[in-house]
């Protein structure tokens, strides 16, 4: 359990760096160039990384295909209830796509590699993988949706180039290729600097945010998708499954997993409410350490 909780904790470093920058600092660090370096450039390095890293092997996506199948479910109930709970586009955004992106990458995997080992992680690194189409395009959509028509939301997800990266990493890897040390070490070089940015974003973010000026019926909302209806969801549908019981708890605490930065980053990008989404990744992150380790209980029950 210690091994969890550090696992949580060491992640938060560059969190804490960022709120003391933006602390000291104030106007002088612009937010918006932050993300758009990060989204558009840095994060290119981090797809083709995580991608290349290792071969794709076809038979490691049945976990992920689950983990689809309940995001996509969760996604269509939270839209349509949301639509009678939340008149303000943004606030209905948010409320629809949040809940579902979460920290599967720079959280999900050493949490999985604490409490599996290091077998899981071709498993976490696929779901991972499933996670940034899930950000890139339903993600994309709904934070776009907050300011922009649909067919604009739609065109932005083509704008971005991480889903391009993706495609291509995909292609590469499923028709053999291996980068060179050279070439992978260039990328981890990116991908570590889009990580500690990305974090260090949430930071700058958190400072100046209010939580008690956020929208309590909100907070209850995508709190309650994220750590009641995913998990009961998740836990039904994977008890009906025949498979691997370690594949079953992966997928069970990907699903767990507390808001992703990214939802900080696509927030800021299409300026849908970012110090709010910043607010619910923060409670999500603190909650997250008391439902982890009742997550790991269930485990004993899939």
């Amino acid at each position: 359990m210690s091994a969890i909780l550090f696992s949580v904790l060491s992640v938060y470093i560059f969190i804490v760096l960022g709120f003391i920058a933006k602390m000291s600092f104030k106007e002088e660090i612009d937010d918006k160039t932050i993300t758009i370096i990060n989204v558009y450039f840095l994060q290119v390095f981090l797809t083709f990384w995580g991608l290349l890293i290792r071969p794709i092997d076809i038979t490691l996506l049945y976990a992920p295909s689950v983990y689809m199948v309940i995001v996509v479910l969760v996604l269509i109930i939270s839209a349509f209830l949301a639509k009678k709970l939340f008149e303000d586009n943004k606030e209905y955004s948010i409320a629809t796509v949040a809940a579902i992106i979460g920290n599967t990458g720079n959280l999900g995997i050493p949490i999985n590699i604490a409490i599996f080992g290091a077998e899981s992680i071709p498993y976490t690194t696929v779901v991972n993988l499933v996670n940034v189409f899930v950000v890139y395009t339903f993600g994309v959509f709904y934070y776009s949706r907050g300011n922009f028509d649909t067919k604009t939301s739609l065109i932005n997800i083509l704008k971005l180039p991480i889903l391009w990266a993706a495609i291509i990493a995909i292609l590469l890897s499923v028709n053999h290729y291996e980068p060179s040390k050279v070439v992978l070490d260039t990328l981890m070089m990116g991908a570590y600097a889009s990580m500690s940015m990305q974090l260090f974003l949430f930071g700058i973010y958190l400072y100046g945010t209010k939580i008690n000026e956020i929208s309590k019926r909100l907070t209850l909302w995508i709190m309650g998708i994220k750590f009641l209806l995913l998990p009961i969801m998740a836990f039904v549908i994977l008890s009906f499954l025949e498979m691997d019981k370690m594949i079953k708890g992966i997928v069970f605490i990907e699903l767990m997993m507390p808001l992703a930065v990214a939802n900080v980053n696509l927030a800021s990008l299409y300026d849908c409410n970012p110090r709010v989404v910043t607010a619910l990744v923060l409670i999500s992150s603190v909650m997250f350490l008391g439902f982890i380790f009742l997550g790991v209980w269930f485990l004993g029950f899939l």
